[in-house]
């Protein structure tokens, strides 16, 4: 049998890719199991990056890279003429990247292997068993593998999920969205173009290689989604959504495929997690679906690391489930009332959508609550003014910034003046110019704050929150 620690993470796409990646990182020996063939990429269904998924992958040294590769959309347009302007964002990315999920998929895979994860393609997973110590994963294409833990981010219809009898409760919000690979005779007016009427809805996005994705749908074309399809179809869709088909020509792909909103009761089952589509799914109005994964995945690698290296009791795997199944079902009801509204074709329900948008448009403070929360900026893990908190991008000494200080992997420690850096391997110290000493977990929140810690004080949230040096273990770092 394969492997006797470690995490076995199942499902390739970018939320397995970026939580394989952080563990390999921290010495966690990671095997990721994908039934696709190796060099088969995902159905590339997401084209945006928002905001605070830049600063994640910004402090992985990948955010740059993914931003010399898209285009930055600082002005998104929605309907009835609303439209948010994301320019004054507190951030260094104050924008939506387009960008193809394959895009992110390479860098992130780059990153993986070159950390060590091992991959294994073609073994599709048909059982898991798990007791006191591990996980034992099964199935076809695959050699019987034992694991600490296992991580689901294999998609809406999880193996993984289905293995541990988790429910996925929800339903369908619309049917027969079509999807078309085109090339365009007629530019589109913007990068990001949309439109919709009630009765149809279309988007044009740029893939960068002249080729447009269209992503469209029409009431009167509620078939199933192995029904027919060809581009007159696409062609009549897009006309009534924004008037006109661009001239479009050349498919290379056309496809259909239904929306639904589900999301697992929990994401933890033992010793096996869910992350991702796995995890959650909703309408893709917002772009929030790729955005959302990677922020899972996010907030459970550093978790996963410290409970494997002996820093952490397992009980630490529980709040994962704490802060981001809520995240989830906020994403799951904000995109689901877009979608609706974009579909709205009744007197009450478009009367509705402009009272919205007038709404939106002349309250400021509404607006950057709807912008903090579709970018992810907005969202906190704590209820206290600081404690949970996304910290900024904070200047620090030497030129550098905070996110560049948490590429190691490491909570930083902000303090007020010089220090004597405690002795820790998962602690980076530095000075900042504020009020408050910061102590900021590994995935961009604050952990814990104070004015002018006392010795002791400063100890005692050391070891609540990073652990204990004595603690650590090399048990979790035996290679497969």
């Amino acid at each position: 049998m394969a492997g006797t620690n470690g995490v076995a993470v199942v499902g390739c796409g970018p939320t397995g890719l970026l939580l394989a990646g952080d563990l390999a990182e921290a010495g966690i020996p990671v095997t990721v199991l994908e039934k696709r063939p190796r060099g088969i990429s995902n159905l590339t269904r997401a084209f945006a990056l928002h905001a605070r998924t830049l600063e994640q992958l910004d402090m992985r040294g990948l955010a740059d890279g993914l931003e010399s590769l898209g285009h930055p959309l600082t002005r998104v347009r929605l309907f009835d003429g609303l439209s948010l302007d994301l320019s004054g964002l507190p951030t260094r990315f104050p924008h939506v990247l387009v960008i193809p999920q394959y895009e992110v998929e390479r860098a992130l895979e780059r990153r993986a292997r070159e950390a060590g994860v091992r991959f294994v393609h073609e073994a599709e997973v048909t059982a898991l068993t798990q007791d006191a110590s591990g996980v034992t994963v099964l199935g076809r294409g695959m050699e019987p593998l034992r694991a600490s833990y296992v991580v689901g981010t294999d998609g809406m219809r999880s193996a993984v999920r289905q293995a541990v009898g988790l429910p996925f409760p929800g339903r369908s919000v619309i049917r027969s969205v079509v999807l078309a690979d085109v090339r365009l005779a007629e530019a589109p007016p913007d990068l990001f173009t949309a439109g919709t009427t009630g009765d149809a809805f279309a988007l044009l996005i740029p893939f960068g290689d002249g080729y447009h994705r269209v992503i469209g749908w029409h009431r009167s074309h509620d078939v199933p989604d192995d029904a027919p399809l060809d581009l007159a179809e696409i062609k009549d869709i897009v006309r009534a959504a924004l008037g006109r088909d661009h001239g479009m020509r050349d498919p290379r792909w056309l496809s259909r495929f239904h929306s639904d909103e589900r999301q697992a009761p929990s994401y933890r089952a033992g010793r096996v997690l869910l992350a991702g589509d796995a995890a959650h799914v909703h309408s893709p109005a917002g772009g929030q679906g790729m955005n959302t994964g990677l922020q899972d995945a996010a907030n459970l690698s550093w978790k996963l690391a410290a409970v494997l290296d002996g820093r952490a009791d397992a009980s630490l795997l529980d709040t994962y489930d704490t802060e981001r199944h809520p995240v989830g079902r906020t994403v799951l009801r904000s995109s689901g009332a877009l979608i609706r509204l974009a579909m709205a074709n009744r007197p009450w329900t478009r009367g509705l959508r402009s009272a919205l948008t007038t709404l939106i448009t002349h309250a400021p403070a509404l607006r950057r609550r709807a912008m903090h929360q579709v970018t992810g900026l907005g969202y906190s893990y704590g209820p206290g003014p600081l404690t949970g908190r996304r910290a900024p991008d904070i200047p620090l000494p030497g030129a550098t910034r905070l996110y560049e200080a948490l590429r190691t992997g490491n909570f930083v420690l902000l303090t007020q003046g010089p220090h004597e850096p405690p002795a820790h391997p998962h602690l980076t110290t530095s000075e900042w110019r504020g009020p408050r000493t910061l102590l900021i977990r590994p995935d961009g929140y604050i952990a814990w704050t104070a004015k002018s810690p006392s010795p002791t004080q400063l100890e005692r949230a050391l070891l609540e929150h990073v652990g204990s040096p004595d603690r650590l273990t090399h048990s979790a770092k035996n290679s497969y």
